[in-house]
Parts: C-alpha cells; sequence; structure tokens
C-alpha cells in the first residue's frame, strides 16, 4: 500500500512540480524575448529618422526632387515607399503600385511593437521632424529585431530546460541517491565489522520506504552487534567459569588423595562443568530464536503441582514451605516446556536463596487479557539497582544471598523462555525476600 509519506508521492510531487516549472519558465522566458524583440534597437531608430530627415529635406524643394529621392534609393535597403501626411494618406505625385497601396493599410510606427506576420518585414512611418509628413518605409531582413531570434530562441528552448533538468537532476539525487549512497556506505561498514557506525539520525527519521529500509538496516546493525558482544561476553564468561573447577582438579591431581576421593572429585567437577556448558548453550541458543515458540494452553494448577513435587523432593522441603494460591481458571498461552522450564528455574533459585525454615509461595491474579504470577522467597532481596542485572547471564550480584555457587544462568534461561512466549518476568524487593513477576496471556 502506498502510504501517505510514500516515496512514490515524492516522486509525482517532484516531476509534476518540474514539469510545471519547466513549462512556465519558458514560457514567461519566450514572453520576454519576443517583448526584447517587438522594439527596434536605438541604433536603428536613429538611422531611420536619418532617412525622415533626408526625404524632408527632398520634399521642401518638390514631389519631383521627393520623386528622384526615392528613385535614387529604389536598390538601396531599406526600401523607401511613399511619404504620407497627417491622416496617412499619400502626398499626390508620388508613384505608386497596387502592391505599395495595400502596404499602407498596415501601417504601424516605428517606434511601436514589431510584428512577424509577412515574413518579418515591417511597414512602418517615420515622422518627420517638425512636419506633419512621415515617411513609409520597409524594414529589410537585417533591419529587423528578428535577427537574434534563432540564438536567442535556442537559448530559451534548449539551454533552460538542460539547466532545469540539471536542478531537477540534483534534487533527484538528493531524494534517492544520497541515502541511498549512506546506506551503500552503512552497509559496507558492517562488512569492515566496524559495526559501531549506525545511521545517521535524519535518514532514520524519514518516513517513506528508504526511511523504512534504513531503520531495518539500522535494526539489523544493532542486532549483530548485540550478538557478537553476548558471544564474546558469554566467550568471557565461560572461559572464567571453567577456571575454577579447571584449578579445582589441578590442585586434585598434585595431591596425596585416595584413587576413590579422586575420582568422586574429578566426577564432581565434570559434572559442574557439564552443567555450565549446557546452561551456556540454552541461553546461546535463546538468544538466537528469532520468533515466539508454539504456544497452547497451560494449566497453572496442574503444571505447579508437578514442580512442586520434584522441588520439594530434591530440596528435601517440608509441603508446607512451598504453597501456591492460584485460581481454578488460571490457565495460560504457553509453551509447555519452555514454561515449566522456566518456573522451575525461578523455583530453585527462590529455594537456593531462601533462609533456614523460609517459606516460598506462587499466587496469581488476573489483569485484562494477561495473567500476573508472582514467586516470593524470604531471603535477603537484591539492591534496587540491581533488580534488572540478575536476569544476565552469570549474574551473581549479592554475596549476602546464600546458594550452593550456582553459574548464574537461571534466571537468564527464564527470561529468555518467557519473553518468547510473548510475556514478560521481572523483579521487585518483598521485604523480605525477592519477588519475581511473570505477566502471561490468558487463555
Amino acid at each position: 500500500m502506498l502510504g501517505r509519506r510514500s516515496l512514490y508521492w515524492r516522486m509525482v510531487l517532484l516531476v509534476a512540480g518540474f514539469c510545471l516549472c519547466m513549462i512556465a519558465v519558458t514560457d514567461y522566458a519566450a514572453q520576454r524575448v519576443d517583448s526584447y524583440l517587438a522594439h527596434l534597437p536605438e541604433s536603428t531608430l536613429r538611422e531611420l529618422r536619418g532617412y525622415a530627415a533626408d526625404a524632408a529635406s527632398a520634399l521642401d524643394q518638390g514631389v519631383d526632387a521627393l520623386n528622384a529621392w526615392r528613385d535614387q534609393h529604389a536598390e538601396l535597403s531599406p526600401e523607401i515607399l511613399v511619404v504620407v501626411d497627417a491622416a496617412l494618406q499619400a502626398l499626390p505625385g508620388q508613384p505608386l503600385s497596387d502592391e505599395q497601396r495595400n502596404m499602407l493599410t498596415f501601417l504601424r510606427s516605428y517606434t511601436a511593437p514589431m510584428s512577424m506576420r509577412g515574413g518579418g518585414r515591417q511597414v512602418i512611418y517615420v515622422p518627420m521632424q517638425g512636419r506633419d509628413e512621415s515617411l513609409v518605409l520597409r524594414l529589410p531582413e537585417p533591419l529587423t529585431p528578428w535577427a537574434v531570434r534563432p540564438l536567442l530562441n535556442a537559448l530559451v528552448l534548449y539551454l533552460m530546460p538542460a539547466l532545469l533538468s540539471l536542478l531537477f537532476c540534483a534534487l533527484l539525487y538528493m531524494l534517492l541517491i544520497s541515502p541511498l549512497e549512506r546506506l551503500r556506505r552503512q552497509a559496507n561498514a558492517m562488512r569492515a565489522n566496524p559495526l559501531e557506525t549506525l545511521l545517521p539520525a535524519e535518514l532514520a527519521g524519514r518516513r517513506d520506504e528508504l526511511g523504512e529500509l534504513g531503520r531495518s538496516l539500522d535494526y539489523l546493525t544493532r542486532r549483530l552487534r548485540d550478538s557478537i558482544g553476548q558471544q564474546r561476553q558469554l566467550l568471557r564468561d565461560v572461559s572464567h567459569e571453567l577456571r575454577t573447577p579447571l584449578s579445582r582438579l589441578r590442585v586434585a591431581a598434585e595431591s596425596d588423595l585416595s584413587q576413590r576421593e579422586l575420582r568422586e572429585r574429578l566426577e564432581h567437577e565434570v559434572d559442574r562443568m557439564q552443567e555450565l556448558l549446557d546452561g551456556t548453550l540454552e541461553v546461546a541458543w535463546l538468544d538466537s530464536q528469532p520468533g515466539q515458540l508454539q504456544l497452547e494452553a497451560v494449566d497453572l494448577n496442574a503444571l505447579w503441582e508437578v514442580l512442586r513435587e520434584d522441588a520439594l523432593f530434591e530440596s528435601g522441603w517440608a509441603p508446607e514451605r512451598i504453597s501456591a494460591e492460584l485460581p481454578d481458571d488460571c490457565r495460560v498461552q504457553g509453551h509447555l516446556n519452555g514454561l515449566s522450564q522456566a518456573l522451575e528455574n525461578v523455583l530453585r533459585n527462590a529455594i537456593r536463596h531462601s533462609p533456614d525454615n523460609g517459606l516460598v509461595q506462587m499466587r496469581a491474579q488476573r489483569e485484562g487479557a494477561n495473567w500476573l504470577l508472582c514467586l516470593a522467597d524470604q531471603g535477603p532481596g537484591v539492591e534496587e539497582a540491581q533488580l534488572e542485572q540478575i536476569f544476565r547471564p552469570f549474574s551473581r550480584l549479592n554475596s549476602a544471598r546464600p546458594g550452593d555457587g550456582g553459574f548464574g544462568l537461571g534466571l537468564a534461561i527464564a527470561e529468555r523462555q518467557i519473553r518468547l512466549q510473548g510475556g514478560r518476568i521481572w523483579a521487585r524487593n518483598g521485604h523480605p525476600g525477592l519477588q519475581l513477576w511473570f505477566s502471561l496471556r490468558a487463555v
């Protein structure tokens, strides 16, 4: 669909404006040229007044002298026709042909605008100074103002449209080619791998197809930069976490432990490293998922009972220490395995950081089209400034929270699982303890 700010409409306006501008400018220039060429130049006017003065001198000597003067100029330029009185009637005694008499009906003043009629040869009258008579003559082509018309027409009809076309091309370049050149530089920057180079704000803010393309490229650049940053951080964290079990294995190998104790230590450290690698790979896999998971209706009461029994078995807690207040109709749209893993990780995290005889409780409440779930423990909580950091991989922020030395991957996996299901997870301090809130779409 063509939006209100589509590039198509900009192109339409640009082309239409260019055409209208060219027509208007060319028409205006042509009119100005015609107006300029319609009047005789001052040099020609002086020459014509000279002929009128000569004719007046001849007329002072009589009509015969005037006719003799006319005969002298018969083969010259301009063509002398006749002398007329104030009523523009030919004076008696001047021989005129029928063609010349017919020309007298199309007289115009020598200072009036000229016309292209009759091939451009104008029949004009020039008043004699101090007399009522006027000299009538026909201008030859060299004295007409149209001699330079072909050159001026070429300037108006060819050079001016060419200049306007250059302006149009410049506007077109600014509208299309310049943004595309910026996009090309952005793509080359991605190829050269300095992903810190982002799109200029003026291009990213465009509300047309080029702006959408620029924002998509900018989003891709940010995603690549974040992905590479996460991978590098993940490698640094994994290498850091692996140093501890490897160091313990080196110490055990150099110690005087018995074969049985050495084997137990080896099995323990291998299990820890396997747990670390499995969690790291799962976080990386969840980060690489392009979209949401396939969702289905999940009964949270049934799911909670399964997770609660497993947690009681693993922790050895008394049943009354893990409780829930879930309505009977608490059903959400979710991915069963992913939601189960997220809740299990959160529950294990709550148990791990609970004090002796601490309680863990799950409750739910309906809010519009979503269910809000809250899992609360009675541990020391987390500093307010670090509530968002607990969902980052390998985050172990508060040494005051007791635990068994996990790798800090459980909440990171839970956050990614919930996000892939179209939900949201966040943390609050419960005073005492930590509250982990979930928002999931209701069935």
